[in-house]
């Protein structure tokens, strides 16, 4: 056949550590109908500072695969949350193979169509509270790339029809496809008028929604005669694969006929007429586009004896696996993103007769719904049972409701049919499921009771079971509980919702507590974090008693902000919010920089030198509420004004020191008592956030960065200025041309300050 060829790509994106769901990178991919193989292509480089990372160390980074919607992944190995299912996928780890680049390679062989979905992450670390901007960070990017190719013009196959073939000897194989519509409870495959070979050498292989490969359902047409190969329970409103493959050394040319008998289960002693009037009352496509161009209308194709399509007596099936019951819908009610509720009409209570199924159908809608989760809920009404064992079983099953013909089956399985199963009686009254990110489409729930006996379980006998049910979908399961978050993260155009667990706790509803803080801890931690700002109190006292009365307001400030931001930051349930939690940050933030800003200019002393220097403060407010607006996490944005300052405070300094010709300030006593042991306790601190807090040990170093910060503050507060008392100019002396004066006085700390000096001479 004809192959075309389709690249799609993606995007580079940053990957991060594994925390949880909500700190993985996932990526949206389409793949056509007809798909023969898919090839994707996953690029990873290092990157730092904008260059090559060559000297990043090499993590490895785990993709996985899934179809139809998002990946279940559970790398840490947590619990899940009990009645919960999980959906398989393929994991594919990457080594690296370059300093700086690698790539992988990840081929499926007649993939599904639709949806394909692909999540990235890196292995978890250690949870290092780094500054941003203080060094260059090693960034580890991931580029998928898909490459399709995919077979046009494949013939299709009519149901009622025999289609002619012939396999010359340079073909290995013919692909057919067939549309099954709903309400078919049987696909019969047969091949027919095999010539040219001994015992028609030839394989017959089927697959629903994609072409068949080497483990698909097979039969071998040399040791089967007829070569029947029937599908029971197909997939409704969906293509089925036909591959009739020849044996390998197989000379010559080999012609056969092929046929496709569809059976309507809801008329068991009918199968589908051949004809039918029009191709809506098929429920298939109004088009195929066959590989002989035939497009089925509104009037059936002419038959002729030469024509290669023409109908064949179709034999009526009485197989009780047949039957089909009416299908119940549900109304969609959509409050909001991922949260849809699923109302039965004449419901919630459901009656369960005791000689057929109750069938329901929940329409999830294509990419819109798989980013949630689909929550089901069965509650049996005792008192419906008149005493009676009974229990109700439920089969959740997608794209085909499963209605065994053996009515004590309680299996929700077949070889080609996998589905979840739920039982409510009158000991466990109550039985939950949810799906985490399920599979867009069809989803039938069959409900059947049957009463429990010595021999297992029988049909009941005139006992309708009444069952109370509910089917909803939710962004996150149970809104992740107390000690978790529901997220709703995008994509490109794709959203999904995920939990960001806290306070220790995992798992993808965060209800693990293998890891999980006490309560005691979580109250030890807020108590810390709180109470370690009270070191602020010392600082107030001593611009209080030095008349700093706007270096204090602004500790008090700072005091009182950062004690209740850290009762609100806490990620337990320890937990006080007085206000709203981005403004108590950026109110925190703003204290702990003016704080920084105020007493570099109060030690700078500038009101000798600059007349208007409470400019100074109103301008450093300004500034910090500037930068803290344009990133409060940025290195330089907080960096840049605490060094203005200091170069204020050097530049008032180194001009004191040339003016007097003497190191300012002049004793070595206030340098080694108080300037020295505050610079050192304040480079401690810097120490202490930029290089040793994690989040392991946040709440214990932090309150030490309280402690050190504030104590910092009481060291290099300069004492209080000294009133500057001048002396009334002495008698001049007639003849004499010299006037002893007294200058402004410099602190010095030293001196008390009822003490007045004359310390220089002027000239008049």
């Amino acid at each position: 056949g004809l192959f075309v060829t389709d690249y799609f790509t993606r995007t580079p994106r940053k990957l991060s550590p594994f925390r949880s769901f909500a700190s993985i990178e996932l990526f949206h991919f389409h793949i056509p109908e007809d798909t023969v193989i898919a090839v994707w292509n996953l690029i990873t480089f290092k990157e730092q500072g904008g260059t090559f990372g060559d000297q990043c160390p090499d993590r490895s980074i785990t993709v996985y695969f899934r179809s139809g919607a998002p990946s279940v992944i559970n790398p840490l190995h947590t619990h899940f949350p009990r009645d919960t299912a999980v959906p398989g996928s393929f994991a594919l780890t990457l080594t690296w193979t370059l300093p700086n680049r690698t790539t992988g390679v990840f081929n499926v062989t007649s993939p599904l169509p639709g949806d394909w979905f692909l999540a990235a992450h890196l292995p978890k670390d250690e949870g290092k509270i780094s500054v941003k901007g203080l060094y260059e960070e090693c960034q580890y990017l991931f580029q998928p790339q898909l490459i399709v190719q995919r077979l046009v013009n494949i013939a299709v196959l009519y149901p009622g029809h025999v289609t002619e073939q012939s396999m010359g000897p340079h073909n290995r194989s013919c692909l057919y496809k067939v549309f099954v519509p709903s309400y078919t409870s049987r696909v019969l495959v047969e091949v027919l008028r095999c010539r040219g070979a001994e015992g028609c050498p030839l394989w017959l292989r089927v697959r629903a929604k994609a072409p068949p490969l080497h483990n698909s359902t097979t039969l071998d047409c040399r040791e089967h005669t007829p070569c029947q190969l029937a599908q029971d329970l197909p997939f409704w409103q969906h293509w089925y694969y036909v591959l009739v493959e020849k044996h390998p050394g197989v000379p010559g040319t080999i012609s056969f006929q092929v046929t496709v008998q569809l059976t309507d289960c809801s008329r068991p002693s009918l199968a589908r007429p051949p004809f039918l009037p029009s191709s809506a009352s098929m429920n298939m496509p109004h088009s195929f586009g066959s590989a002989s161009g035939l497009v089925l209308g509104d009037n059936p194709p002419p038959t002729s004896p030469n024509d290669t399509k023409h109908p064949v007596p179709i034999p009526v099936s009485s197989h009780t696996a047949e039957r089909c019951w009416p299908v119940r819908p549900t109304l969609r009610n959509e409050l909001d993103t991922f949260s849809v509720h699923f109302y039965i009409f004449f419901g919630p209570n459901v009656s369960v007769p005791p000689d057929r199924p109750a069938v329901f159908v929940i329409n999830l809608l294509p990419v819109l719904d798989s980013g949630g989760v689909l929550n089901l809920e069965l509650r049996l009404n005792v008192s419906s049972l008149c005493g009676e064992n009974v229990t109700v079983f439920g089969c959740l099953n997608h794209e085909v409701p499963l209605t065994s013909g053996d009515n004590t089956s309680v299996t929700c399985e077949t070889e080609s049919l996998a589905g979840f199963l739920l039982s409510v009686n009158a000991t466990a009254s109550l039985s939950r499921l949810r799906i985490p990110y399920p599979q867009t489409g069809s989803w039938y729930l069959s409900l059947r009771s049957l009463c429990a006996t010595e021999h297992g379980f029988e049909p009941c006998t005139n006992v309708t079971a009444e069952v109370y049910l509910r089917a909803y979908l939710s962004p996150c399961i149970n809104d992740c509980g107390i000690y978790g978050q529901c997220k709703l993260l995008r994509t490109n155009n794709y959203l999904y919702a995920a939990c960001e667990c806290k306070a220790g706790w995992n798992g993808w509803g965060c209800t693990d507590n293998a890891e999980a803080f006490s309560y005691g801890f979580q109250l030890l931690s807020t108590l810390l974090l709180c109470l370690s700002n009270v070191m602020f109190v010392p600082p107030v006292a001593i611009a209080v008693r030095s008349h700093y009365l706007l270096e204090a307001a602004v500790y008090i400030f700072t005091m009182f902000f950062s004690t209740f931001y850290h009762a609100c930051d806490q990620p337990g349930i320890v937990v006080f919010c007085i206000m709203e939690y981005d403004v108590l940050q950026f109110c925190d933030f703003l204290g702990s920089l003016m704080s920084v800003w105020v007493t570099v200019i109060a030690m700078a002393r500038l009101q000798p030198i600059v007349k208007q220097a409470s400019v100074l403060y109103l301008l450093g407010a300004m500034l910090l509420s500037m930068a803290l607006q344009m990133d409060r996490h940025g290195l330089w944005n907080l960096l840049g004004p605490s060094l203005f300052a200091l170069g204020i405070m050097a530049v008032a300094w180194t001009a004191r020191t040339i003016r007097r010709r003497h190191c300012y300030p002049p004793t070595w006593k206030r340098w080694a008592f108080y300037l020295c042991p505050g610079a050192l306790i304040a480079a401690a601190a810097v120490l202490l956030y930029a290089f040793v807090e994690t989040e392991e040990n946040y709440f214990y170093i932090h309150s030490i960065w309280h402690l050190l910060i504030a104590g910092s503050v009481g060291f290099l507060l300069p004492p209080r200025a000294k009133p500057s008392r001048r002396l009334g100019p002495l008698p001049r002396r007639k003849g004499c041309g010299y006037q002893l004066c007294v200058n402004e006085q410099e602190e010095l700390g030293l001196v008390d300050p009822a003490v007045a000096s004359i310390n220089s001479i002027c000239t008049s």
